[in-house]
C-alpha cells in the first residue's frame, strides 16, 4: 500500500525567519489521521532564513535526525557539542534522559532541511550527537544507509530505535531497490525531483507512506534526491 501525502497537504507555520511544514501533526497543526507513520513520529520540512534559528530549547525520549537539503545548519548543546552539517550530510541526536540544543543558519543564504524524530526503543539512557558527511556519489543509484538502530550498518550515523534512515541519488530512469519487508513501514520523501513507486508519482516534498511491500522499487522520472525512513 502506498498512500501519497502532496506537499500542499502538509501541515505547517510561516515564522517569517522559519517557514516549518509538517508531515506528521506538530506544534499547532494537528490531524489524528496523521499522528506518526508506526515509530515515525515528526517529518519537518523547515526552511531557516539566514543569520536565525532554533535558540536553545530541551528535548528528552527522542531520536532527532537532521538531513540538509540546502546550506548549513550549526548545532550546540548542553553536552558540549558544536558541529556544522551541511547539504547532503546528517546529524542525529538522542534526547535520552535530557539534553537542551541550538540550530542555527550562520549562512549567508537560507538552510532547508528535513528534520524527523523517531521514537526510541531505549530509554534511561544518557544523550548523545553525532553527524557525519555521506557524499552524494556514494549514493548514485543505490541506497545507503545514513542512520540506523542496527548493529551490521557500521558506517551509519547510529540511533537508539528500531529504524533506519536512508537515502539515494537517482538519475531520471534509474531504479533503486530497498529490502522494507511487510512487518515494517516506510515513509519516502523526495527532497529534489521526482519518482515513481507502484504507478504512483511522488514529486519533491511529497511524502509516500508505505506499508506491506516486501521489495520497495522506486524510479526516478527525474534526477532525484530521495530519503527514507524504515520504521517499526
Amino acid at each position: 500500500m502506498i498512500e501519497l501525502r502532496p506537499f500542499a497537504s502538509l501541515g505547517g507555520a510561516n515564522h517569517g525567519w522559519l517557514d516549518a511544514k509538517h508531515h506528521f501533526s506538530f506544534a499547532g497543526y494537528h490531524d489524528d489521521a496523521r499522528m506518526n507513520w508506526g515509530d515515525l513520529r515528526v517529518w519537518n520540512d523547515d526552511t531557516i532564513a539566514p543569520k536565525t534559528g532554533f535558540p536553545p530549547h530541551p528535548h528528552r525520549d527522542m531520536e532527532i535526525i537532521t538531513y540538509v537539503r540546502e546550506g548549513a545548519i550549526t548545532h550546540e548543546d548542553s553536552l558540549g557539542n558544536k558541529g556544522r552539517t551541511e547539504a547532503g550530510d546528517v546529524q542525529v541526536m538522542s534526547a535520552g534522559t535530557g539534553v537542551r540544543h541550538s540550530e542555527y543558519n550562520l549562512e549567508d543564504v537560507t538552510t532547508r532541511i528535513f528534520q524527523i524524530w523517531i521514537i526510541p526503543s531505549r530509554t534511561g539512557e544518557q544523550p548523545g550527537w553525532g553527524a557525519k558527511p555521506f557524499p552524494k556519489g556514494d549514493r548514485a543509484g543505490r541506497f545507503v544507509v545514513l542512520a540506523s538502530g542496527f548493529d551490521n550498518d557500521n558506517d551509519a550515523l547510529p540511533i537508539r530505535t528500531n529504524a533506519r534512515v536512508v537515502g539515494a541519488s537517482l538519475k531520471a530512469g534509474e531504479t533503486a531497490e530497498y529490502p522494507l519487508g511487510k512487518d515494517r513501514r516506510g515513509y519516502l520523501v523526495p527532497a529534489t525531483g521526482a519518482v515513481e513507486i507502484e504507478g504512483i508519482r511522488v514529486n519533491a516534498r511529497d511524502g509516500a507512506a508505505i506499508r506491506d511491500v516486501e521489495v520497495l522499487r522506486v524510479t526516478a522520472t527525474e534526477d532525484s534526491e530521495i530519503v527514507l525512513v524504515d520504521a517499526a
